[in-house]
């Protein structure tokens, strides 16, 4: 199977969702900041250039996970999307004039280092174009019960690591089921056209699950520090999409051996995720360092 369209395609995604959170956080460091909500913040951003550039490249990377979707494996798409949390630090040194330690640029590298080892020696393969209800039924079960578990345990904790971890967790599974059906949809729309897309429950479903996971992403940003809800959102993400895509999707990975090396590059990427998430400059572009002191962006 050709995989380099879809990893070049989900690439350009991940790269400009982490575009799309630099501009937006630039905007927002723009307008009159308030502890309370206020009306008139949306037309604030809607006069900043840099808040609508945002935005576009929010909808370009849609288009672009769409496309790597379609012509791709769940479980080399979604993964791919780890890469998120560095390139926006990366871009943050240059648009936000932020610092990156060497300490960072170290954490960096071995994100890059594990995702590109562990997807090496996964391997993985199969690109199910049509999924049966039999499938889809349990699965979407399981994952809905996940979801609600984990907003219920959130909820029953103070604010902290525990709640932010929860909300963050929800959120991932959130994300991967989004993205599961929008694969489906996107093999719909090339098969059956824009008709068949807006009559396929798939689409609706996609629709439901990302506005879920927009709304678990902004409680697990209120509810605790970065370092406990940032790690659960990458690292579940891409563990819950490689679920479904074995389980829903019938791709495949390498086993026996292979496994050793698997384990060596997931053991990168979760450290490097997590020396990123306690970063100062990580804390302030998602808006979690509400201090005073240096964040490391002006």
């Amino acid at each position: 199977m050709d995989m380099l369209m879809p990893v070049l395609f989900a690439l350009g995604a991940a790269f400009g969702n982490a575009l799309a959170t630099v501009l937006q956080r630039k905007a927002a460091l723009g307008v009159p900041r308030s502890d309370k909500l206020r009306a008139g913040l949306m037309l604030d951003l809607l006069r900043r250039p840099v808040w609508l550039a945002g935005i576009i490249t929010m909808i370009t990377a849609a288009v672009c996970q769409a496309v790597a979707l379609a012509t791709g494996p769940l479980t080399v798409v979604q993964p791919l999307f780890v890469l998120e949390l560095p390139l926006a630090l990366a871009i943050a040194t240059v648009l936000l004039r932020g610092r990156l330690s060497r300490t960072g640029w170290a954490a960096a590298f071995a994100v890059v280092a594990g995702l590109a080892v562990a997807l090496t020696s996964a391997s993985p393969e199969g690109n199910l174009t049509h999924v049966p209800m039999d499938r889809w039924i349990p699965a979407l079960a399981v994952c809905a019960g996940a979801i609600v578990a984990l907003v219920l345990a959130a909820l029953r904790r103070s604010e902290g690591r525990t709640r932010a971890a929860c909300f963050g967790l929800a959120t991932a599974v959130a994300y991967a089921v989004t993205a599961a059906l929008m694969k489906a949809s996107m093999h719909t729309l090339a098969d059956g056209g824009l008709t068949a897309f807006l009559t396929a429950w798939q689409t609706y479903g996609f629709a439901l699950f990302g506005a879920a996971a927009l709304f678990l992403l902004e409680n697990a940003m209120q509810a605790g520090p970065l370092v406990a809800s940032q790690p659960a959102i990458t690292l579940g993400d891409a563990s819950v999409s490689l679920a479904l895509g074995i389980t829903v999707y019938s791709e495949s990975v390498r086993t026996g051996w292979w496994l050793l090396p698997q384990l060596l590059g997931v053991s990168l990427i979760v450290a490097g995720v997590l020396m990123l998430s306690r970063l100062p400059i990580a804390r302030s572009l998602t808006g979690g360092d509400r201090s005073t002191g240096n964040s490391g962006v002006p």
